[in-house]
């Protein structure tokens, strides 16, 4: 497991969409180019067939959701996507929602490379793909963490132009190639693994805290952390500022304490985010002030009245200026047809019979 991650900002526009797709597909690209770990939702709409989508191909983790919706380009390369973990949920539902992507002329759509990916909290959306091949092929009770708790709504026939899975898939695929076999990490698993596992037996079983699947038992094999990757290794909590000494019997500074960034455990947080306790957050809470010690920015408790009016500092500055060009780029250039587009979109979703 990689030490460093190249982690970006996610996006939560769902259906909203620039009016010139030439800088729709710009956007995209701008925003998850070399990344590996989206820090929010992955959304990807209204995408033409001509573009060269390559450049996702090293995202390993979204900590939110992943919408794929709208578009007409064939293969979505995410193979190396090995979780979704559902902190935020489409129509508080769904980590994963992919409808209404075909090409409007041709006989083939889209293909679903989830190799090893699992998805700790939220459903499975996937319907009004034309001509999309595999999803029933794809074993979505062994991705989804609890499928008895999240919907999984999935079409339960292929199209009749689709190929079969290779016969070295044994019937669980997301295409029809050797290497597109779905590779099971849960339902496979002997009785006494608790979690993920590399194989059948006893001694296949991943540690407790991996998610994704594994390439041997220790913490330190994980595809992915259920919890949090502190420097390589899947931990249930970062190293703490303070721990308890069993010879003075009282808590003592911690000399390896870490902040929780997201999943991670870091040393230092990030330039535009503040320390509050042992964690990285965007802004400091209403009953905290925002202070500056050597060269940590941090949240310390207001002695009374907090002060207010003061500047946003911090990721929420940043974040509101982000957001304000954003807002206005969108409300300026939306396509005309877009508010009929989302109420039909949203109406198909809601409407669905699959829809619980």
């Amino acid at each position: 497991m990689s030490l460093v991650f190249l982690v970006c900002a996610g996006t939560e526009n769902k259906l909203s969409t620039l009016s010139d797709l030439e800088q729709q597909y710009r956007t995209l690209r701008k925003y998850y180019e070399n990344c590996e770990v989206v820090m929010g939702n992955l959304e990807i709409t209204s995408i033409d067939r001509s573009r060269d989508l390559t450049f996702l191909r090293s995202i390993r983790e979204v900590t939110g959701y992943v919408l794929v919706a709208l578009n007409q380009f064939d293969y979505l390369p995410l193979e190396n996507l090995r979780i979704i973990r559902g902190t935020k949920l489409y129509e508080d539902r769904y980590s994963l929602a992919v409808f209404l992507n075909y090409r409007r002329d041709g006989n083939f759509g889209l293909v679903l490379p989830l190799f090893s990916t699992e998805i700790l909290s939220g459903g499975v959306y996937v319907d009004q793909n034309k001509f999309l091949c595999h999803a029933d092929t794809i074993h979505w009770q062994d991705i989804v963490k609890n499928p008895k708790i999240h919907p999984v709504v999935v079409p339960t026939n292929s199209s009749v132009t689709c190929q079969k899975c290779h016969r070295s898939c044994n019937g669980r695929c997301w295409g029809p190639k050797a290497d597109q076999c779905q590779s099971l990490t849960k339902t496979v698993c002997a009785e006494q693994c608790d979690g993920r596992c590399f194989g059948p037996y006893v001694s296949d079983c991943c540690h407790r805290e991996c998610a994704g699947g594994c390439y041997g038992p220790k913490d330190t094999d994980c595809f992915a952390c259920t919890n949090f990757n502190d420097s390589g290794a899947c931990v249930t909590q970062c190293p703490q500022p303070f721990v308890y000494s069993p010879t003075t019997f009282q808590l003592e500074h911690n000399p390896r304490a870490k902040y929780t960034y997201g999943a991670f455990c870091v040393k230092k947080c990030p330039h535009n985010f503040v320390v509050d306790h042992s964690s990285c957050v965007r802004a400091c809470p209403s009953n905290k002030m925002e202070v500056e010690d050597n060269r940590v920015k941090m949240c310390i408790p207001c002695t009374d009245i907090c002060p207010k009016g003061k500047p946003q500092t911090g990721f929420a500055k940043t974040q509101a200026l982000k957001n304000t060009i954003l807002l206005k780029t969108i409300y300026f250039g939306l396509r005309q047809s877009y508010i009929g587009t989302k109420k039909e979109s949203k109406k198909h979703l809601w409407n669905s019979p699959w829809n619980p």
